[in-house]
């Protein structure tokens, strides 16, 4: 068990990518960066990994997770295994001294994600960020900025709404969340709306209460509710609502509404808009910027930038942490029936 990450080698960074759906992307982001070399390639079906090292032509196809792991030329590894998969894959790639990309979610459960601030303190603090591809959207780049310079004004109330829109890959035989017990739309889903609102705001909401039923899928034996609407609170006076929806009859979307003192941002099927007046003869002013990122690959640049140029882990690492206590203190408040505390790690 090695306690450090290990060091750049052949001054280029080694890489293994894990779960080969969304990971190709992952995997194709590593093989153009000049400051990486794609090792290894790795996922449960071989037919999949052997038709992405064939699109790709580089990096060799593991046999297992742990033969990534024990080779020490990988100095990163990228996940996009399933869900309930992320847990155990991240706490295996710190105790092995790995830097750590990986797809929403981090992990699941408050517990958990103990386990993890612990190991990654145990394995000296190794580079770490989740695929929370929304920040890397044009217009929520510039919204930060306008948030942050008070045009806005003060910001009261952040709505967002995961809109799923794709039934059959709940229900259908090939669907992997609707096989996993305790899937939560809110991990899987509402978590990039989550991290929107932390992220826009710059704040952390210190409780939670949350209400959901599953209607859509009454009909199927899931283990899970298909909605979920969570309420946050801010000691600001801030107010989040957080919906995640996995059975509506809407095409796959992201609502996100912003309420400021002296504007409100509005993201929907209209497309992205600014609100600067409440004269009801003013048209709110259309946003001709892109609300969806390039590809689930666009966050990678700036993970391997960090650990090539010896940038601080610990920010980025702990904004991983805060998110994943406040996602999972929704669940959990679920579970409960009434409000909880968001415990935040240390």
């Amino acid at each position: 068990m090695r306690n450090r990450t290990v060091r750049k080698r052949r001054n280029k960074l080694g890489v293994g990518v894990v779960g080969l759906g969304v990971g190709e992307q992952h995997a194709r982001a590593y093989a153009r960066h000049a400051g990486c070399e794609l090792r290894w390639l790795y996922d449960l079906s071989a037919k999949q990994a052997k038709a992405v090292r064939r699109r790709l032509g580089v990096g060799a196809i593991a046999k297992s997770y742990r033969q990534i792991l024990d080779d020490d030329t990988v100095n990163a590894v990228s996940i996009a295994s399933f869900d309930d998969m992320h847990f155990h894959e991240v706490k295996a790639a710190f105790a092995a001294g790995k830097h750590v990309f990986v797809e929403k979610p981090l992990c699941r459960t408050t517990g958990e994600l103990a386990t993890l601030v612990t190991a990654w303190k145990k394995a000296g603090k190794p580079h770490l960020q989740s695929n929370l591809v929304l920040r890397a959207a044009p217009v929520y780049g510039w919204l930060k900025k306008e948030i942050e310079s008070g045009r806005l004004g003060a910001i009261y109330a952040f709505d967002g709404d995961y809109l799923y829109g794709r039934l059959n890959k709940i229900t259908g035989k090939r669907a992997w969340r609707g096989k996993i017990r305790d899937y939560s739309i809110m991990a899987g889903g509402g978590i990039h709306l989550i991290d929107l609102m932390l992220w826009l705001t710059g704040e952390r909401p210190h409780c939670v209460v949350t209400v959901g039923n599953r209607m859509c899928t009454k009909k199927e034996k899931l283990g899970f509710d298909d909605f979920k609407a969570s309420t946050f609170e801010f000691s600001s006076g801030l107010i989040g609502r957080i919906t995640g929806n996995l059975g509506c009859v809407h095409r796959h979307h992201h609502v996100v509404r912003v309420f400021g003192t002296e504007a409100t941002f509005v993201y929907d099927d209209k497309g992205p808009r600014l609100h600067r007046s409440r004269d009801e003869g003013r048209h709110a002013e259309a946003l001709k910027l892109k609300a969806l990122p390039a590809g689930k690959g666009v966050l990678i640049p700036d993970f391997v930038g960090g650990i090539l140029a010896g940038r601080d882990p610990a920010l980025a690492a702990r904004r991983e942490f805060d998110l994943i206590a406040a996602v999972a203190a929704a669940d959990e408040a679920l579970k409960k029936k009434r409000p909880v505390a968001i415990g935040y790690v240390k």
